[in-house]
C-alpha cells in the first residue's frame, strides 16, 4: 500500500519520468555533464573537510558550512532533474550566499570567531548578505557590484514571489505558466550551469581550508582541479557558457 494520498502518489510517479528525461538530456551533453562533475568533486572536498579531525571552534565553523552547501547542492540537483528548476534555484541561493561567506572567512580568518559569537547587532552591522559582498568588492578592488547583480537575479527569478519569478514556470518563453514540475532542456541548461558556476567557487575556497599536508585529501584535491581547469577551458577559453 503507497503511504501518499493517490494524488501525490502520482505527483511522484511524473517527478521520475522527468527525472529520466533529465538524465537523458545530461547525459547527451558534454557541457552539462561537465558542470554536474565539478558539483559531485566540490561535494567531495565538503565531505573530506566534514572528516578532518579538529577541537578547534572556528574550523568547525567551515566544516558545518561545507556540510550546509553539501546538502544544498544534492537538494538543488534533485529537484532540478525532477522538473522544479525554479525551486532548484532557490536552494542556490542559499549556496551563494554561503559560500560568499566562505570566501570572506578564506581571506580573514578572525572574522570566523566573529561571525560565530557575534550577537544579532554584530551580525547585521558586519554579516548581513550584503555587508558580505560590500566587503568582498572592497577587497578585491570591485566596483561594478557584480555580486549583487547575480544575487539578486537569483532572488527576482527564485527567491521572492515576483513578477520575474512567472518566467521559471514556463516550459516556453511566450506561453502560459504551468503548476507542477516539467523539464524543458533550456531552462534545466540555465540552472544546471549555475550550478557548475558555484561548484567551482565553492570547491575553490574549501580547497583552501584543507590542510595541505593532510594526505586523505590529496586525491580529490587533484580531481577536482583538475576538473576546475577542463571546466575553464570548455566554457571561458572558448568563450561560451
Amino acid at each position: 500500500m503507497n503511504p501518499l494520498p493517490e494524488n501525490l502518489a502520482s505527483l511522484h510517479s511524473q517527478e521520475e519520468l522527468l527525472r529520466e528525461k533529465g538524465l537523458e538530456l545530461v547525459t547527451r551533453d558534454k557541457r552539462l555533464s561537465l558542470h554536474i562533475a565539478v558539483v559531485e568533486h566540490a561535494m567531495d572536498l565538503a565531505d573530506l573537510l566534514r572528516q578532518y579531525p579538529t577541537e578547534d571552534e572556528d574550523f568547525k565553523v567551515i566544516k558545518m558550512l561545507g556540510m550546509r552547501m553539501f546538502n544544498a547542492f544534492g537538494a538543488a540537483l534533485k529537484l532540478a532533474l525532477s522538473g522544479y528548476s525554479q525551486n532548484s534555484a532557490l536552494v542556490m541561493r542559499d549556496v551563494l550566499e554561503t559560500v560568499f561567506l566562505i570566501d570572506l572567512f578564506r581571506g580573514d580568518r578572525a572574522a570566523i570567531t566573529r561571525w560565530r559569537l557575534a550577537d544579532k547587532k554584530a551580525h547585521r552591522k558586519e554579516f548581513l548578505p550584503v555587508r558580505v559582498r560590500e566587503a568582498l568588492d572592497s577587497r578585491d578592488g570591485f566596483s561594478g557590484k557584480r555580486r549583487a547583480e547575480i544575487y539578486e537575479l537569483f532572488s527576482e527569478l527564485a527567491g521572492h514571489p515576483t513578477m520575474k519569478s512567472v518566467w521559471m514556470m514556463r516550459p516556453e518563453k511566450n506561453c502560459d505558466a504551468v503548476i507542477g514540475p516539467f523539464i524543458e532542456k533550456t531552462s534545466l541548461a540555465a540552472v544546471i550551469s549555475e550550478m557548475g558556476r558555484l561548484a567551482i567557487q565553492v570547491g575553490e575556497h574549501l580547497a583552501e581550508f584543507i590542510p595541505a599536508d593532510w594526505d586523505k585529501a590529496t586525491t580529490a584535491r587533484f580531481v577536482f582541479a583538475q576538473a576546475k581547469t577542463d571546466w575553464i577551458a570548455t566554457f571561458y577559453a572558448s568563450g561560451t557558457k
